[in-house]
């Protein structure tokens, strides 16, 4: 179940404009907050004039009822009924010292209400109020159109984004990774600094393949753990022509995996898969990561942490499952399409058709027996958006890409999982990744998600991020 969002509102004004739009304002914001299914914490009129903040009191007031729901504020909306208060709205947040994203939000004069009586000038204020925040070096977000009433369809897209940011956000701040296993040998792609993703609040918590074999050995097969693992299994995609014993132990495998991730309070993972988990323990880990990732826990393979941090970015802002998925071969002779392929652990939301089967590469050199475990199937036509971040040892930074596009139904006969991917001005994007040394790998969602994901990346996170279009 998705966490309800709440932000914090931060009403502007300026007493010798029109009170009665700071109060008119600020029901307008909480009623539009409502209706899409958000919390409000704003001061209320008996706490404040009109529920807003001008003065330096009121400032003190309204960021101590925000520091008071810290835990629960995903994020702040400015709105500016009226030209507001620059110092007041950058000193609410300054004390409050919340550090997450905001909107700045400002409402629409009428033209043919200009006069003392109803006259705004939210359309100046608004540049005031952003004039203050960067003397101030706090960050925020700006609505699409430079002034959006509350209860217009611009400014419910607009929230809809901004709740995505804050999604992205707060979600990649404190995101606990578990690596399980370690980086094959043959995948020097897949390195990345541990010091770097620590320095942005992203902790990586190791455990070797051993231990997760000798805890399987451990484990009975009619533990409660593994047989609920296996009828989950075996609910999830068809499994015909799976071997019994492929199958207990791959829900061995996912049950051992969610008890440690669950004991380390970990929310994502990268899984080693080539190929000490097939020659020594007998499967592929495909569908048990493929379940992790539809359950919204992502999960990449060939211990891609980076990769798995894309996954998660694209997912905190859709709220939907992502797959990471290689940028695998040209389609024909069209500039702009390509297929996007793994062997595949990608989560069952992603395709029109899927069944469990033998790994069919791996199968060449570990033998079929050893191969059982993967998801086979199409991706599904429709949009999508991909990212890529990277770790940067040169500048101490991460780096990294997003874009959209669309999987289409063009006719595609391989194996494993894959899709048929249409990305405008692909050609530039392909140089692009290989003239900056990204690697092959690509996290994809059946979304459009890339403009959240970029703002959050470099609005706030201040992560250096190239927005292919």
């Amino acid at each position: 179940m998705q966490k309800s969002m709440t932000f914090g509102v931060v009403v502007g004004n300026r007493g010798f404009f029109p009170g009665h739009l700071a109060n008119s304002g600020r029901q307008e914001m909480i009623a539009a907050l409502g209706a899409a299914g958000f919390g409000a914490v704003c001061l209320t009129p008996e706490e404040s004039r009109h529920g807003a903040v001008e003065s330096r009191a009121e400032a003190k007031a309204c960021a101590e009822l925000f520091r008071k729901n810290a835990c629960k504020i995903d994020g702040v909306i400015v709105t500016l009924p009226n030209f507001g208060d620059e110092r007041g709205i950058a000193e609410t947040l300054r004390m409050a010292g919340l550090n997450v994203p905001v909107l700045i939000q400002a409402t629409p004069d009428a033209a043919g209400r200009m006069t003392i009586a109803d006259r705004r000038d939210s359309f100046c204020g608004k540049m005031s109020a952003c004039n203050n925040l960067k003397q101030y070096g706090i960050p925020y977000s700006l609505t699409t159109l430079h002034t959006e009433t509350p209860d217009s369809a611009e400014f419910k897209n607009d929230l809809a984004k901004f709740a995505a940011v804050c999604r992205v956000v707060n979600g990649l701040r404190g995101l606990r990774i578990g690596a399980i296993g370690a980086r094959p040998a043959a995948f020097n792609t897949v390195r990345f600094s541990e010091k770097i993703l620590e320095a942005n609040g992203i902790t990586v918590e190791p455990i070797d393949l051993s231990e997760i074999f000798g805890r399987i050995e451990r484990m009975k097969d009619d533990a409660p753990e593994a047989q609920a693992k296996l009828e989950a299994l075996r609910n999830y995609v068809p499994v015909t022509g799976v071997p019994d014993a492929a199958l207990l132990k791959m829900a061995k495998l996912g049950a051992v995996i969610d008890t440690w991730m669950q004991a380390g309070d970990l929310t994502v993972s990268a899984v080693q898969c080539w190929t000490s988990m097939e020659e020594f323990f007998g499967v592929v880990p495909c569908s048990v990561m493929s379940m992790m990732s539809n359950n919204l826990m992502s999960s990449a393979c060939e211990v891609d942490i980076p990769g798995v941090v894309a996954m998660h970015a694209l997912r905190l802002a859709s709220e939907t499952p992502s797959a990471l998925l290689d940028w695998n071969n040209n389609y024909g002779d069209d500039p702009d399409k390509c297929v996007c392929f793994h062997c595949s652990n990608l989560p069952k939301h992603f395709f029109a058709d899927v069944k469990m089967d033998f790994q069919e590469i791996i199968a060449g050199s570990v033998g079929k027996a050893n191969s059982f475990g993967t998801c086979v199937g199409r991706v599904k036509a429709g949009p999508m958006s991909f990212a890529r971040f990277s770790t940067s040892d040169v500048t101490g930074k991460i780096r990294g890409y997003v874009g959209e596009g669309r999987f289409t139904d063009d006719p595609l006969n391989t194996f494993g999982g894959a899709g048929v991917a249409h990305i405008p001005n692909l050609q530039a994007l392909l140089r692009y990744i290989c003239e900056q040394g990204f690697e092959h790998h690509v996290a994809a969602n059946l979304s459009q998600t890339a403009a959240a994901v970029y703002e959050a990346a470099t609005g706030y996170l201040g992560w250096d991020v190239y927005w292919h279009r």
